[in-house]
């Protein structure tokens, strides 16, 4: 395990499971001008077209901090922010290696009742704090990814989230503590007698719907806080500075405090979250509705369900199993997928006359911190889709019941935001709505005609329902912290989300009298309305143990419900609102030229391989936008007793990606002359260049990606002056050419490997200006994925070829079989055909102590075949048998460990025993 990559991504925060992406090292175009504004101890780094924001941003930063960090004794800080607003994905991240923290502007469609970089700055800049109070503000002698490293194996993610959600919710008037739907899938299954494990609440299910550790984090946190005070947090923190070596060192600390190590006090947390969701659920007078969608044993959603004048129901369909798709329900419960779909920032669709309008993401082809999201629509009754704008930002498309008009949020690059009417012909935008206050627009909808519009804003005053009919704009909710959602008419009324209740649910509101009804009353929660044609009925998703469902109700409007929802976190006092008295100074900015902050020196790193044989320092610099790198270090060579000297460089703010690596390294090879075997040790200087052009994108369900890339390199060898007259002291440049294309479709989260994807790679080596060696290689590699005989199941078919002469002919530059390194070969490598099915069958959620928590349980049949033709056939595999893996958790660690074994059969010809082999890899 190298500890670079330990250190590297073992802990990186991403405060919305949005994307669920970790620690982006993506870039910008080239054509984006940046800026800065540094202020109170930040130095914030954004795009031109975001002065406005950045300024406000400045203030709210330094203004804030002090309060924010107050309760862990921390009241400067020093870090740089990066505002990246050329993407379409609602985020936000703090780091070290190098210290940073990044926000991505673009706001949700569905989150809180405040703006959205105001929460974000709360959330961001606490976890700013809980680093200052583990690493201190400053770093010397280039600690970061040591530091990083460390918080990743003494912290549990979800205190530190959970801490951070906290921070979020009592310090402001919102924040996702107060929002029920957040959580929910944690009370649905407590009261629902579903008892997780500790682990499994912590780090997920392929089976069931867990809490999530953001969730688990703040309820535990809330506990905390209501049982040993607010001060709580700091305490943990600083013991844990006090006494860092030690196993377990959080849990540690926290039985020091609470007399209850971690997974004690989870039970503890959850006996109080049972009886507060006990005491509220006999309070509430909630309704069971029946489920219209098939049962699922593990969790399934039906997002959005919409009656079709046939009776069928359409919605959008996503399991732990299958990637989200289009579905049709009949009447009799038979289900039939329309078409897959790709990535969407939160499930979205409208209908309208046989037309479904949805929106997608799309990413640039390179440069990957510039995405986009296009409106597509799909025919019914023809079966065609079609992505109707390009290149676009557009959120939350609705047509009109007559499918004649399209209405949808725009969201430009100064995070302006306008509601928009577009040409469902044509794409392009033929009206909008002035915005001069720049509110957040959520979730617009046409009445049945097209003539009147209804939308929710956000602003740091909370939410408010408005309604647009001709000409006239009125505001029928005003500046609340309920949660709305998704209004929608119904004849001369509109239904929307809300949770008066402390449960979410759907009512409706009269625009003339703006009197509120109720018109369902789930136990967990009810969402999305839609209403069939006969006008009597309401059709919307009840949530339920396994997810979404599809349910249908009587229209009975009845009063509103009292208020009984319960909130865990520490009450808002009016002087502890966190945003009461932001300044609004205008700070001087001025030009950030990327390359002139190229190197950015960060730590001084231990590194290792994986048999501990190289082990050395290397000092690291990464500059602040992703664009280059460098490294320079010194290693250990242990079997040779001497150390080796390197450098590299990579380049990445151009289209093609440039990598320099230099090595002066310790060299051993035995050579024959003269009938007699001798042996040469020399240093020799190694310098290598790559160029390469990384480029993939994506198109409904279906993913591509290409690479083009060439090297060379240069070897200067160092002889002692016998050996300097008997072999080659350089090679001048050999070039290597490289060039592949894939495809495939979505995968879920329990595929092993896609259900269908194609991977083609060619590879050329020779020596074009070396005359003293001569010799090419040519390798071919092709992999084609199928889907198996059941869920989830994987065909993988590989053939691979290569030609090879002179100096290149013993390298070996193709798959092999397995166990391919302990037999002993008969010839040259020429072809190989690798055959796997590899599928799961077991998802046991098994929690060892605290010692392992199993995942799943996986299996791959393989037979494996080499130089086909000449050494095996069909039938005769060179190596065949079996394997099984197992993703699990080790000591409660978040890194996912991928353990198995392998028995290896040999070909009868090779007089070789079975082997076995014993696998572990690791991911995150």
């Amino acid at each position: 395990m190298k500890f670079r990559i330990l250190t590297s991504l073992l802990l990186s925060f991403c405060s919305q499971a949005v994307f669920s992406q970790f620690f982006d090292e993506s870039q910008t175009p080239l054509s984006v001008k940046w800026r800065q504004i540094e202020h109170g101890g930040f130095k914030i780094i954004y795009p031109s077209s975001l002065e406005k924001e950045a300024q406000r941003m400045a203030n709210t930063f330094a203004y804030i901090y002090p309060t924010v960090g107050r309760s862990l004794g921390e009241s400067k800080t020093i870090i740089p922010i990066v505002l990246q607003n050329q993407g379409t994905t609602s985020n936000g991240f703090v780091q070290l290696a190098p210290k940073k923290s990044q926000f991505y502007t673009m706001p949700s469609q569905q989150f809180d009742s405040q703006e959205w970089l105001n929460n974000l700055a709360v959330h961001e800049l606490r976890h700013v704090a809980q680093f200052n109070k583990i690493s201190g503000t400053k770093g010397f002698p280039f600690p970061e990814e040591v530091y990083f490293g460390y918080i990743g194996v003494s912290t549990p993610l979800w205190f530190l989230e959970g801490d951070a959600v906290s921070t979020e919710t009592s310090l402001t008037y919102s924040g996702r503590g107060r929002q029920p739907n957040w959580i929910m899938p944690f009370r649905t299954s407590i009261l629902a007698g579903k008892n997780f494990n500790y682990s499994k609440a912590y780090f997920g299910s392929e089976k069931d719907v867990t809490p999530g550790y953001y969730q688990l984090g703040y309820l535990i946190n809330s506990n905390l806080q209501k049982n040993y005070g607010n001060n709580i947090a700091n305490e943990l923190l600083s013991d844990l500075n006090k006494r860092p070596l030690r196993l377990y060192p959080f849990s540690q600390s926290l039985k020091k405090f609470t007399g209850k190590n971690t997974r004690q006090y989870y039970l503890k947390t959850l006996d109080d979250l049972r009886a507060a969701w006990a005491q509220q659920n006999d309070q509430n007078q909630s309704v069971n509705y029946p489920s219209l969608n098939p049962k699922s044993t593990y969790a399934t959603n039906y997002h959005l369900p919409t009656q079709l004048p046939n009776q069928n129901i359409v919605a959008i369909k996503q399991s732990k199993s299958e990637t989200p798709a289009f579905v049709s329900l009949a009447p009799n419960g038979k289900e039939k997928v329309l078409l897959k779909i790709g990535y969407q920032e939160q499930p979205w669709y409208s209908y309208g006359n046989g037309k479904i309008v949805w929106d997608e993401r799309r990413e640039d082809p390179r440069y990957k911190q510039r995405s986009y999201n296009v409106i597509c629509i799909y025919d019914l009754q023809s079966g065609k889709k079609q992505q109707l704008t390009h290149q676009t930002r557009l959120f939350a498309p609705s047509i009109s019941a007559d499918g004649q008009k399209l209405l949808a949020v725009r969201i430009d690059l100064s995070n302006q935001n306008t509601l928009v009417t577009l040409d469902i012909a044509t794409g392009k935008i033929i009206d909008s709505l002035a915005n001069p206050t720049n509110d957040q627009i959520q979730t617009p909808a046409f009445n049945q005609n097209g003539s009147k519009t209804t939308w929710i804003t956000v602003t740091e005053k909370g939410k408010s329902l408005w309604l647009k009919d001709g000409k006239n704009i009125s505001q029928l909710i005003s500046n609340s912290r309920q949660q709305l959602s998704r209004p929608i008419f119904f004849g001369d009324k509109i239904a929307f989300n809300a949770h008066f209740s402390g449960v979410d649910n759907i009512y409706e509101i009269d625009p003339a009298s703006k009197k509120i009804s109720a018109l369902t009353a789930s136990k967990y929660g009810a969402f999305n309305a839609s209403f069939p044609a006969d006008g009597k009925t309401l059709l919307f998703n009840n949530y339920q143990l396994m997810g979404y469902e599809i349910a249908k109700t009587e229209l009975q409007p009845t009063a509103i419900p009292q208020d009984h929802f319960v909130y865990f976190g520490q009450p808002t006092q009016p002087e502890d609102y966190v945003f009461a008295h932001v300044p609004d100074s205008t700070f001087s900015s001025r030009s950030y030229s990327p390359l002139k902050h190229l190197f950015n020196f960060h730590s001084i790193s231990p590194t290792s391989d994986d048999n501990v044989e190289r082990v050395g320092l290397q000092l690291k610099s990464d500059d602040l936008l992703n664009t280059a790198s460098f490294y320079a270090g010194v290693t250990y060579e242990s079997s040779l007793r001497r150390f080796e000297y390197n450098a590299g460089f990579k380049y990445k703010a151009l289209y093609p990606v440039i990598n320099l690596n230099y090595r002066n390294r310790p060299r051993l090879a035995n050579y024959r002359y003269q009938n007699a075997i001798h042996q040469a040790k020399w240093r020799e200087d190694y310098l290598a260049l790559t160029t390469s052009l990384p480029i993939s994108f994506n198109s409904f369900n279906h993913l591509f990606s290409f690479i083009g890339e060439a090297g060379t390199y240069y070897v200067n060898r160092h002889f002692n002056p016998v050996d300097d007259k008997r072999l080659v002291n350089t090679i001048e440049f050999p070039m290597s050419y490289r060039i592949g294309f894939n495809h495939q479709v979505r995968s879920a989260e329990r595929d092993i490997a896609p259900k269908w994807a194609q991977l083609i790679e060619l590879k050329y080596q020779n020596l074009p200006f070396d005359r003293s060696l001569t010799g090419r290689l040519f390798a071919f590699e092709s992999f084609f994925y199928f889907p198996g005989l059941a869920k989830n199941h994987t065909l993988l078919t590989s053939f691979s070829y290569q030609q090879n002469s002179g100096t290149f002919r013993t390298v070996n530059d193709i798959p092999t079989v397995y166990g391919y390194n302990q037999i002993r070969a008969k010839s040259l490598l020429k072809n190989t055909l690798l055959l796997n099915y590899r599928f799961p069958f077991l998802f046991p959620d098994l929690e060892i102590g605290p010692f392992a928590y199993i995942r799943n349980v996986r299996a791959n049949f393989f037979s494996h075949y080499e130089n086909i033709g000449k050494e095996t056939n069909l039938a005769q595999p060179k190596t065949f048998g079996i394997e099984l893996r197992s993703d699990m958790n080790l000591l409660r660690y978040q890194p996912v460990a991928d353990v198995g074994a392998r028995l290896i059969f040999v070909n009868n010809i090779y007089n070789q025993n079975p082997i076995f082999e014993v696998l572990f890899n690791y991911y995150f």
